[in-house]
């Protein structure tokens, strides 16, 4: 096995999930990093995702990483993908990726949000990536449905995550115990990725302590 988040607010579902099927483990991954997604993309494009991020407990955390992320072939090799992080007139590289394995987004979804709950909650950021690790190996509901894209109505592959659920620590992860993290798919769009979310909401209030959003904005030319 190779290495390795409720749609976005920005994303309008169409209808609810027409159906949930459950599906195994190794099927709950091989959705999640799907093989092939950047196999013809383009030298002379990008695809741009916008990232949102809300964070109670370091709220200049979440002002930090709210930016859009560039992907694009890298220029120093075509057989890479390069990532960049961009906030108006700023840059930061995140890194280069082996295209041939598939998008690179979702290893940035998992490794932010073991990152941000770090930060906010403490505990060891192993544990954390471990039980993140595990629940994309369990066995999971696949929701289909549909959303906007583009002024167009694209079927959808939903699936959500709760890896700490029932943890023995969680009355100790600054209810972060509670977090959910849903991935949204689609065949129809660049890059197989619509959108990821991790959530953590207030139980009493209903109101985001920790909320980090990635949705896909489009394919376009390179600036």
């Amino acid at each position: 096995m190779r290495i390795i988040l409720a749609l976005m607010a920005s994303l309008t579902l169409l209808a609810m999930p027409a159906a949930a099927a459950t599906v195994d483990g190794q099927k709950t991954y091989d959705l999640l990093f799907k093989d092939g997604t950047l196999n013809d993309f383009e030298k002379d494009k990008q695809l741009v995702y916008e990232r949102k991020v809300t964070n109670l407990a370091k709220p200049e955390s979440g002002a930090h990483n709210t930016g859009d992320i560039i992907l694009r072939i890298a220029p120093e090799d075509e057989t890479l993908v390069a990532l960049t992080f961009r906030q108006g007139e700023a840059f930061r590289r995140m890194g280069s990726f082996p295209g041939s394995v598939g998008n690179p987004m979702i290893m940035v979804f998992y490794e932010s949000v073991v990152r941000d709950m770090a930060e906010a909650a403490g505990g060891s950021p192993y544990y954390i990536r471990n039980r993140v690790k595990e629940a994309l190996v369990q066995p999971t509901d696949v929701e289909e449905g549909e959303a906007m894209f583009n002024g167009e109505s694209v079927p959808t592959k939903t699936i959500r995550l709760a890896p700490f659920k029932d943890d023995p620590n969680s009355d100790r992860m600054q209810g972060f115990g509670d977090l959910e993290l849903t991935v949204t798919m689609s065949e129809a769009v660049p890059g197989w990725y619509l959108g990821f979310e991790a959530a953590v909401i207030h139980e009493a209030s209903g109101e985001p302590i920790y909320r980090a959003v990635t949705t896909l904005d489009g394919k376009k030319d390179l600036e």
